[in-house]
């Protein structure tokens, strides 16, 4: 799908001036996905937050390394981390089921009573209602650890994957006064993903099949959305950037550790210059990546290529330079509840 720029300047304020930044400023969070899922994933995401440049994490609650973070969390009040919501449990060896449990929400699990692994199968089994089941039971297992969110985000964009899915994401936020990632904005970056990916639900809120779409009418619903979303009083991003994941490293060339900071740190400030003013969430995934952690999943040079690029000195030099501001949802949110409407 190729961007639109008419349609990108029908959005005249962004939600960064609504929040009080000036008019052309460019708000970055790089925001780190996946902790609890590893003992790896825990160290990349602490390490990027602690020594990197990478501003907030959030947390797969049914997964088995959350106690981990959870005490971290518990220790460092200051780091700005969410709820990863996790509807999936996608590799092969290495599963999880519902925090809710079968009973409660048995359109959630497979035959070997973990979450399904893609969204498809989510969508194929299991209810609106479930989804919420989940949703709920995963926001309270978080704050019986003592772990207030900041924010409510979603693993493999399972709660993009159809209009009834995003009601209730968008109605427990609400409901709980915690902001939810959903970019409403410009949406220069995201443009690129709509068409396919985690992003394809979001079509139907126009009515529209996925690949059989008029792109102005589904970026028109996703506005009317974030203003139903910051009319309720949270905050709302402009843009969203989830393709780093998909980066491929070049195979003629050997995955060291510089080689990946190097890869990852360009490729990060080459997507930098395409950011448009506004607030743009750059999804990340941090690990800090063994031989061990293969037996996982084969990803992780890409996680580690990110662990490296944000906490390269370069990168924050860049960001620097270039005059990025660098916020939090934390910030987000407080900002929109001083701001009387």
């Amino acid at each position: 799908m190729l961007v639109n720029p008419a349609i990108n300047h029908a959005f005249a304020q962004t939600y960064a001036e609504k929040l009080g930044w000036k008019k052309g400023d460019k708000v970055i969070m790089f925001h780190v996905d996946d902790a609890g899922m590893s003992h790896a994933s825990n160290e990349g995401a602490i390490q990027a937050v602690t020594n990197g440049i990478a501003t907030s994490v959030s947390v797969m609650m049914p997964c088995p390394w959350v106690p981990e973070m959870g005490q971290y969390l518990a220790q460092n009040k200051n780091v700005d981390a969410g709820l990863h919501l996790t509807h999936t449990a996608e590799w092969t060896g290495y599963r999880w089921g519902s925090v809710s449990g079968i009973k409660a929400s048995p359109g959630l699990s497979d035959r070997e009573g973990a979450l399904w692994s893609n969204v498809a199968d989510v969508v194929a089994h299991a209810s609106a209602d479930e989804i919420e089941t989940e949703i709920r039971a995963q926001l309270a297992k978080a704050r019986t650890m003592g772990f207030s969110p900041t924010h409510l985000d979603t693993h493999m964009g399972t709660l993009w994957a159809t209009p009834d899915y995003l009601d209730r994401y968008i109605k427990v936020g609400i409901e709980e006064h915690i902001p939810i990632l959903f970019s409403a904005g410009n949406n220069t970056l995201m443009q690129q993903a709509l068409a396919q990916g985690p992003l394809a639900g979001l079509n139907m809120l126009a009515n529209k099949r996925s690949g059989s779409y008029d792109a102005a009418e589904v970026l028109n619903a996703i506005r009317q959305k974030g203003e139903e979303i910051w009319d309720a009083g949270l905050a709302v991003v402009d843009d969203l950037y989830l393709l780093s994941y998909d980066w491929e490293f070049p195979a003629d060339i050997e995955a060291t550790d510089e080689n990946l900071r190097k890869f990852k740190t360009q490729k990060y400030k080459e997507l930098l210059d395409s950011v448009a003013p506004g607030i743009t969430v750059i999804l990340i995934h941090c690990a800090d990546a063994d031989k061990g952690f293969s037996d996982i999943t084969d990803s992780g040079n890409t996680r580690r290529g990110d662990l490296l690029s944000m906490t390269d000195p370069e990168l924050k030099r860049y960001v620097q330079q270039q005059g990025f501001i660098l916020t939090t949802w934390r910030e987000l949110q407080t900002k929109r509840n001083n701001i009387r409407d």
